[in-house]
């Protein structure tokens, strides 16, 4: 998504979580390997035409949610299947308060409710993101992705972001979410943050803001990875990877890391896991006796350094 993605581009790839891209204003969808080959062969795809899934999201996001809350709020209202080949269009004055970075882990995550792809409109946040990157987007043409008006469309689903709670997500689905006071106290063996879903930058400040002169708890090993050069450059640019491993963490290499139980981190029989990853299913960080819990990357420094699954508002009063 780094320079790649335009808005009003249709992408395709060999992953699930190409539905990433959506946050960009695209229409992208993960496909099979053989019909990825076809695509790049001959650059046409066949598709049904997704009915769409409006979500109006209003209100303002509180500085102790992340867009992982958001749409972890989302699937535990819809279901893992409550979206099934549809399409989720995002619309509504609370767009206004997140981040291209909450966009994308929403979009990356719209697939764990079934959906085909998930649109962000084109708005001030996706042209100052793309002129971060120094690509012009000229929106001559683009005038379909503008933002729905909150009268001109009644939504399946409203999201006030000024209520919200930071979530987790119980083993073994995503769907499965639930406020952290539900779960709080639970004892972590293994805390992860990074991956397509919460390796940027902005993921690593905010656990950064939490670690900042604190130490992780000796009985959890807190693993760190960026999700790709370009953030790992500028985390340490910005003394990011300094704070995270004097409180104990470990930075790995760019990667999909611990994400899939790959060797960057493996869950053993009967731990706890809290993690800003986007799947939970049994087995997949490791062993299939482990139990997975997915947060936002506050809520996963918190409990990192807790010990135990953590409300992120204990660590985050003094800067509130």
């Amino acid at each position: 998504m780094e320079g790649n993605v335009k808005p009003g581009e249709v992408v395709v790839g060999a992953d699930s979580h190409t539905v990433t891209y959506g946050a960009l204003s695209s229409f992208a969808t993960g496909v099979g390997s053989t019909e990825a080959a076809y695509a790049m062969v001959t650059g046409k795809l066949w598709f049904k035409v997704p009915e769409p899934l409006y979500i109006r999201v209003d209100g303002r996001l509180p500085y102790y949610i992340c867009g992982k809350d958001v749409i972890l709020k989302i699937l535990s209202e819809i279901g893992e299947e409550g979206a099934n080949y549809k399409s989720m269009e995002f619309f509504g004055s609370g767009l206004k308060s997140l981040s291209m970075s909450d966009r994308l882990t929403i979009a990356n995550m719209s697939v764990e409710g079934g959906a085909k792809n998930a649109i962000f409109p084109l708005d001030e946040i996706t042209l100052s993101y793309f002129k971060d990157l120094g690509m012009h987007i000229d929106i001559v043409d683009l005038g379909f992705l503008k933002p729905i008006e909150p009268q001109e469309q009644k939504p399946d689903i409203v999201v006030d972001l000024s209520s919200l709670e930071p979530m987790v997500s119980k083993p073994h689905s995503p769907a499965n979410a639930v406020s952290v006071r539900e779960v709080e106290g639970i004892k972590v063996d293994m805390a992860f943050i990074g991956s397509c879903t919460n390796g940027r930058y902005e993921d690593l400040y905010q656990a950064a803001k939490i670690l900042k002169s604190r130490k992780v708890s000796r009985d959890v090993r807190l693993i760190i990875t960026p999700a790709s050069k370009k953030v790992l450059m500028k985390a340490l640019k910005e003394d990011l990877i300094r704070i995270l491993v004097e409180a104990g963490a470990i930075v790995t290499p760019p990667s999909c890391g611990a994400c899939f139980g790959g060797h960057l981190g493996v869950a053993g029989d009967n731990e706890n896991v809290i993690s800003s990853t986007n799947r939970n299913f049994k087995g997949r960080m490791g062993s299939p006796k482990a139990n997975i819990y997915l947060a936002s990357p506050l809520t996963v420094a918190a409990s990192a350094v807790e010990g135990s699954i953590t409300d992120p508002r204990k660590y985050l009063g003094e800067i509130a």
